[in-house]
């Protein structure tokens, strides 16, 4: 007896079943190359968006990364005491948070990043060098469509 039915062939074929399969299997990759440093997935997210933007208010990080203002506060302080961000009035307002990363917070990034680059080539195992290059071209496009146009 089988455990579970394989979704209907129908389904199978669209190119949006294919892609959240495909982003399914990348985000467990992730997350399991990410749990062997001790890191949920949100987290490494929120640090590496705090790298890019900070000093970045902590409602406007909540916004870009589209988490719960409520669950930004968490994460947050999971790594601010883990001494891999802080917290310091924003000096443009100081009733708001700006967040910054600290030096450890940039290591712990820059030994993240080989982790998470072996989960994508894990993930993109089947295809050769061209075929990887074409695909994410054209997954680009597919994104890029589908993006509110900024006026």
């Amino acid at each position: 007896m089988v455990d579970k039915l394989p979704a209907p062939a129908r389904i199978r074929v669209l190119p949006s079943w294919l892609l959240g399969r495909a982003a399914a299997h990348g985000r467990g990759l992730v997350r399991g190359a990410l749990a062997g440093d001790g890191m949920p997935m949100l987290h490494h997210l929120v640090l590496i968006a705090v790298q890019e933007y900070g000093p970045v208010a902590q409602a406007e990080l909540a916004r870009t990364v589209a988490i719960d203002p409520k669950d930004m506060v968490a994460i947050l302080n999971t790594l601010q005491a883990d001494g891999l961000v802080t917290r310091t009035p924003d000096p443009r307002d100081r009733r708001k948070n700006a967040i910054t990363t600290t030096d450890a917070g940039e290591q712990r990034l820059a030994r993240q990043e080989p982790l998470v680059d072996a989960a994508m080539d894990e993930l993109l195992a089947p295809l050769d060098p061209a075929e990887r290059a074409g695909f994410l071209a054209l997954l680009t496009r597919v994104v890029a469509a589908g993006e509110p146009t900024v006026s």
